[in-house]
């Protein structure tokens, strides 16, 4: 897997099973038996399984259930503003 600046682990969007077991901290034995199974988002690109990392984290926060924060504003009513100096 390539590095960035100052040995940052560079993730692409879509990796292959190798980074996408490493980026999920298990063997690539268990990621395959998963994504053989459909229990983790994944796909096929020839014969050869492929994991898009934004599918990943969306099924990451599900499965702890981790909610993502929206912002709800209610019909009729404006939007905070910040304190001008």
């Amino acid at each position: 897997m390539a590095t960035g600046t100052q040995g940052q682990l560079v993730l692409r969007e879509v990796m292959d099973i190798r980074q996408a077991a490493d980026y999920l901290g298990i063997s690539g034995d268990t990621l395959y038996r998963y994504a053989s199974e459909g229990f983790v988002p994944a796909f096929k690109l020839g014969n050869r399984w492929r994991f898009r990392k934004s599918l990943l984290d969306s099924w990451m926060d599900e499965k702890s259930g981790v909610t993502p924060k929206t912002a709800v504003v209610e019909p009729g009513k404006k939007k905070p503003v910040g304190s001008a100096r």
